[in-house]
């Protein structure tokens, strides 16, 4: 039998194909980070290797001279650059002896669902495997005593001291992030909804627990994944030939279709209201169209707009959508009934896709992308009218856009706009555009009774499967529609009600079949489409709060609704947003039971109690504007001359620490100078639909001190998709094969280093999805990598950025650290680290390449934290002080024999005010 070391752990295959990790003791070394070759780290068959589909091979050649942009210049030097936060550094702490089991449970939170089947991997694909993947150098496990070893004697890391400096535009006491608390979305937390925000869904939980065990053994035992299935040419379906399958089913199903799709037009409520309505916006520059949802505002006024020759001397009509799902299946639903291809005279624009051509009039568009377009088009100039749908939802881009609308209709009286909403907040965007008309497209709802629940659900879930289950038994006939979380929620209740349903039509045959459809945001764009279908059995479909307005699914007379949705909401700790689970808003449970009207009298089964509803559930939703990180936004608005923020017209104004803490962040990037306008970076940075730091990344690796742009954008590629890595629940084998393999494409010094390294082997390896099945890889991720890395590489292009390759990886993690500073840590004990700026204390994330080794770097960077009970550092790179005190002066400086903290903070702060005095003079 065949055995090789990985790491400091033995793999002994037995005759079940498990490996059993049997620890080696380790000898005490001196320890220091080398540069691993990237011949090395890969270990392919050169046959196997395709020099132009690998980043880090050679350095590709420039075709033109591109203009470079010099790195900002030093703080104390120009008034374009960087600036700081707060507090003395936290010297580190004598280690700490760490229990190892601690260590090992530290992986039992942040297992996830496997999202593809994972095959048994035969012994000798195995080791073909580990040759192709693993890098050469050797990692270290903690000594058991937990004790960290001898730091390098050679070249020992310096001490740093931390500052924290203020720009004069800003109020030092407004933008203290300790002051800072996440956005309260809760009204009681005393009561039973906020309960189900914090424990969940014990069906849910256990589903969690169970699943991988099934899928092993149905994996073990389905000959057409082993080996043994290969060799008797039982090969399974591609996963795309399979939606290839349903998507050609589905399309000759609408082929069927479209010769009732004009009689469906007729029918709409704002059919029968056109000629009115297109009246009132002849009339008119601003109209407020209110409607409910499934009046057909969204599909039929652009088609309304278009037949009445909006487009005749070129203008687009621009149409906006909250989500990207929404923008896709409206153009979808719109271009067939006007019979002509998506991308033709209808198309739309996503981030990361564009299916328009210059024969498109009518535009489906993100809100975020029409902001985009605002930055090369301040006037908007392509559009003759703009239709903003479902303004209703409050999305932080559309509060935007009509405050930018505010002041583009004033300079373009040619521009129409049309603003549509639900019955919620039309007054509040009348009066925001002057008391703008109001058309109200007449219903044909029906009378909704709410039913609420007599006592709080123990399970939210469970409750959910009982009473769809009575419904479908007693119910006059009707389709019924669920509103659930997210994605693990609604495939659980789907399950539990299939597993339900097939028990009792065993006992009892005569029970009518209940048709189970699941729709949320990630699900593919053909098992979607399933919800329209006609249907000879009752429908029952679950979904997210994407079906309270976007969505609009006819038959539905029963809705269960279990008074929940997940936010995203900024947390402040963290500097990011995150995504909570909290209750819905009076006006969302009004839409929500306003669901089972459209087609006759329906029925809302309410999971909450009466006085939940009253006591724990604000009147409206929270705006996403005052809730979510705005540095992004910000940065926009300041490419766009919005220089004094307190004057730009917010529908509901965001908090001022929530302002001034973007602003002073975009500083800290050197997007902004000490008197808050835009610099040169900055403008750079506003053309890249990605996070400030992203693009500031990408900029920076362009510079003549860096020139590895190429591999940066694959590492931002890579940062901006879903997790790659799959890891199975409650399944010891392939948890520790999924661990084992996932170590041999790391990078000792670094996470980002990793993703470089899994993206350029995908791509070697031709893109296949068998080698990310056998990899424990989500292929779905690492296909969309490949698009996105298309598309910031034509950014990249546009901006004039050289785009060359360096293999030199300490470089590499020279440049993270130069975009990265301000997000630093600093070893404390075995796994611990602390932020060097404000004092958190934080682990390493279970997956770091770090995690594990025993002698850790004493500084790292990382791009997010995760909050999970703890705070869990994600994609952490090893770095020196010295890169630190070079790219991040504004908040490191070497400490100094005889120099206190208070001494250097003394000392910075009157450095830095004579620089401002002298910009000052300058400005003047």
């Amino acid at each position: 039998m065949r055995k090789r070391e990985l790491s400091a752990v033995e793999l002994h295959f037995s005759d079940d194909d498990e490996a059993e990790p049997v620890s080696k003791p380790l000898k005490k070394s001196k320890i220091t980070f080398k540069k691993i070759s990237k011949e090395n780290a890969q270990r392919l068959k050169e046959t196997e290797l395709h020099k132009e589909d690998i980043a880090i091979q050679e350095p590709d050649a420039v075709s033109a001279e591109p203009k470079h942009i010099d790195p900002e210049p030093s703080l104390y030097t120009s008034s374009d650059d960087l600036a700081v936060k707060e507090q003395d550094s936290t010297a580190p702490s004598e280690p700490e002896t760490e229990n190892e089991s601690d260590i090992n449970n530290d992986r039992e939170w942040y297992t996830q669902d496997e999202a593809v089947s994972h095959p048994v991997v035969e012994e000798e694909e195995y080791y073909q495997m580990e040759d192709e993947i693993r890098p050469s150098f050797r990692r270290k496990k903690a000594p058991p005593s937990g004790s960290r070893l001898d730091v390098d004697e050679v070249s020992p890391d310096i001490d740093l001291v931390v500052h924290r400096l203020t720009p004069p535009f800003l109020d030092a006491a407004t933008i203290t992030t300790k002051k800072l608390e996440v956005i309260d979305t809760v009204r009681d937390k005393t009561g039973d909804l906020y309960k189900y925000t914090k424990t969940g869904s014990l069906l849910v939980n256990e589903r969690r627990a169970n699943k991988d065990r099934k899928k092993s053994a149905r994996d073990a035992t389905n000959i057409k994944t082993s080996r043994l299935g290969r060799v008797l040419g039982k090969q399974e379906k591609d996963d795309d030939d399979k939606a290839d399958e349903e998507e050609k089913t589905f399309l000759d199903d609408e082929a069927y279709d479209k010769n009732t799709l004009q009689q469906q037009r007729r029918k709409l409520p704002a059919y029968h209201a056109r000629e009115e309505l297109m009246k009132v916006i002849a009339e008119n520059q601003v109209v407020v169209v209110i409607g409910e949802t499934g009046s057909g505002k969204t599909t039929q006024i652009p088609q309304f707009l278009y037949e009445a020759g909006y487009c005749k001397f070129g203008g687009l009509i621009g149409v906006t959508q909250p989500r990207r799902v929404a923008a896709l299946s409206v153009a979808k639903r719109v271009s067939e009934e006007m019979n002509v291809k998506v991308g033709k005279e209808v198309g739309y624009t996503i981030r990361f896709e564009d299916k328009t051509s210059p024969k498109t009039r009518i535009k489906f568009m993100t809100d975020g992308i029409l902001l985009r377009e605002a930055l090369l088009d301040a006037e908007l100039d392509k559009y003759s009218c703009i239709v903003m749908d479902e303004a209703h939802e409050r999305s932080l881009n559309t509060d935007i856009l009509l405050g930018l609308f505010k002041r583009v209709l004033t300079r373009r009286r040619d521009l129409k706009l049309i603003v549509t909403s639900a019955t919620m907040n039309a007054d509040k965007f009348s009066r925001f555009f002057g008391n703008a008309e109001q058309f109200t497209i007449p219903g044909r709802t029906y009378p909704v009774e709410t039913l609420f629940s007599a006592i709080a659900a123990q399970d939210y879930v469970a409750s959910a499967v009982k009473q769809i289950i009575r419904v479908h038994l007693r119910s006059e006939p009707g389709d019924i529609l669920c509103f659930m979380t997210g994605q693990e929620d609604i495939e659980t209740t789907c399950e539990e009600l299939t597993k339900e349903l097939e028990t009792l039509i065993k006992s009892d045959p005569s029970i009518e079949p209940l048709q189970v459809l699941p729709i949320y945001s990630t699900l593919p764009a053909d098992l979607q489409s399933k919800i329209f279908r006609r249907s000879k059995y009752r429908k029952c479909v679950v979904a997210t709060n994407i079906a309270e307005t976007s969505l609009t699914v006819d038959g539905i007379r029963f809705v269960v609704d279990t008074g929940l949705m997940k936010l995203k909401v900024y947390n402040p700790k963290l500097g990011m947003d995150t995504l909570q689970i909290t209750p819905i808003s009076l006006a969302q449970a009004n839409q929500r039971s306003g669901r089972a009207g459209r087609t006759g009298p329906g029925l809302c089964y309410r999971l909450y109690t009466k006085y939940a509803s009253l006591k724990e559930m604000f009147p409206e939703p929270i705006p996403e504007i005052q809730r979510t990180n705005l540095s992004n936004t910000i940065l926009l608005l300041k490419y766009l001359k919005v220089d004094d923020l307190s004057k730009f017209p917010f529908l509901d104004k965001p908090p001022i620490e929530t302002i001034n803490t973007a602003q002073y962040d975009l500083w800290c990037l050197g997007a902004l100078d000490n008197f808050g306008k835009l610099t040169a970076l900055g403008k750079k940075m506003s053309n890249f639909p990605i996070d400030p730091a992203l693009s500031r990344l990408l900029i920076v690796s362009s510079f003549s001190q860096f020139q590895c742009s190429k591999e940066m954008i694959t590492i931002v590629t890579m940062l901006s998709i879903p997790p790659i890595f799959v890891r199975p629940t409650h399944d010891a084998a392939l948890q520790r094969r999924s661990d084992s393999v996932r170590e041999k494409f790391q990078v000792a010094e670094s996470d980002h280093l990793t993703l470089l390294n899994i993206f350029n082997l995908f791509k070697a390896n031709g893109c296949q999805e068998r080698w990310c099945t056998k990899n424990f890889l989500q292929y779905k991720s690492l296909r969309r990598a490949v698009e996105i890395h298309t598309q910031l590489s034509q950014i990249m292009g546009s901006q004039k950025l050289a785009i060359t390759s360096n293999p030199d990886w300490d470089v590499i993690r020279k440049c993270l650290c130069a975009s990265y500073f301000h997000q630093a840590a600093q070893f404390k004990k075995y796994g611990e680290f602390v932020n060097l700026r404000t004092g958190l204390q934080m682990r390493l994330h279970p997956t770091a390449s770090l995690y594990g080794l025993g002698d850790l770097p004493k500084y790292v960077i990382y791009h997010e934290l995760l909050l999970t009970g703890r705070e869990y550092m994600n994609y952490v790179t090893a770095v020196e002080g010295e890169w630190l005190c070079e790219f991040g002066e504004i908040f490191y400086a070497a400490k100094e024999k005889g120099i206190t903290s208070r001494e250097n903070q003394a000392r910075k702060e009157h450095e830095f005010q004579k620089v401002i005095a002298e910009q000052r003079k300058l400005i003047s």
